[in-house]
């Protein structure tokens, strides 16, 4: 709803500013934040931060945009429910974080954005886009007092209001949960297991292990059960970190008559790699694996600007690189 205009611009103003001088204006939705960027030449920053800012500060939210954005969500909601990728990580999360509101998806429902009006919109703008909740981070050819100077003129007449408790963490769940689609050729598999919180001292830790599990064309549940089985194109693990918990997951798709075999397979690896010490030189393609995807990750501006919000977010602190890599060499077999 931020881009369909402001007190100051039109949608179509918005989306002029930056596209005339050959930027990019962005925004995504997390579970736990949501994130308003533009990518632009240095020279271009102020007209960038001032496009931002009044997205972020003087939103209309007209009761007939409304209307209009809830059916295009509505559509995106059919859209994703047609994806059985999507489809099957939602229902993890659903059943893992049971009753809590990481276990939602962040679209919604068809009933919860059907009751959104201009009323719950504006109720939840204001109680979330609050200083106390506000990060301001660039990455880039920039003269940080400037900058600086810029997020006063724009957000320091901003006061304080009554933030809302945080929830407190969710309690894992442990069903089983099945959906029975005909028109899939494929059975759609997630596993998920509790794992840390993203700022946990054992984050290193858990890198590795996922890397030495499903991170990869050389991990174990890639090798085991695609290169040597055949029973999967699509097989993995992924680590979900969140303020306050974790989880780690393992996905795989493969055909029905193979689907037991193949849980089995990765119960097997799973058991395994808690069992018996990783092999030294397994160890070792693991941590540099996870060096040079670290590394390369900040090869960009909007890759480092990222970094910096989730650092402040999570950390409350910037780790050096030089730190994470040490952290990393520090991850034992035991």
């Amino acid at each position: 709803m931020l881009f369909k205009g402001t007190r100051n611009r039109s949608a179509e103003d918005i989306a002029q500013s930056v596209d005339s001088i050959g930027g990019g204006l962005d925004a995504y939705t997390s579970k736990e934040l949501v994130c308003f960027n533009a990518k632009v030449l240095d020279e271009h920053v102020p007209i960038a931060f001032d496009v931002v800012a009044d997205l972020v500060l003087n939103p209309l939210f007209r009761a007939e945009d409304i209307k209009k954005e809830r059916g295009v969500i509505l559509e995106e909601i059919k859209m994703e429910g047609d994806s059985p990728d999507y489809l099957v990580h939602e229902m993890l999360c659903n059943g893992f974080f049971k009753g809590h509101s990481l276990g939602r998806s962040i679209l919604g429902t068809r009933a919860t954005v059907k009751s959104f009006d201009r009323k719950a919109v504006l109720k939840f703008y204001k109680e979330q886009y609050d200083p106390t909740n506000l990060l301001i981070t660039a990455a880039g050819n920039l003269d940080h007092v400037e900058f600086v100077k810029l997020a006063e003129q724009y957000f320091g007449a901003l006061k304080p209001g009554k933030r809302a408790k945080p929830q407190p963490p969710p309690q894992p769940a442990a069903p089983i949960v099945l959906k029975e689609k005909d028109s899939l050729e494929q059975v759609q598999l997630f596993l998920g297991v509790p794992a840390i919180p993203l700022a946990h001292p054992d984050r290193y830790t858990s890198y590795v292990l996922n890397t030495i599990l499903g991170g990869g064309i050389s991990s174990r549940l890639f090798q085991s059960i695609r290169e040597r089985q055949g029973l999967a194109y699509a097989v993995g693990s992924e680590l979900i970190m969140y303020r306050d918990t974790g989880m780690m997951a393992v996905y795989a798709a493969t055909s029905a008559q193979n689907a037991v075999k193949m849980t089995r397979s990765i119960a097997r690896e799973l058991h395994q790699i808690s069992t018996d010490l990783v092999p030294a030189e397994e160890l070792r393609r693991a941590k540099d694996h996870i060096k040079g995807s670290f590394m390369l990750g900040l090869e960009s501006t909007s890759s480092r600007m990222s970094n910096l919000a989730r650092q402040e977010l999570f950390f409350g602190r910037f780790v050096s690189m030089d730190e994470m890599l040490e952290r990393i060499e520090e991850v034992t077999a035991d």
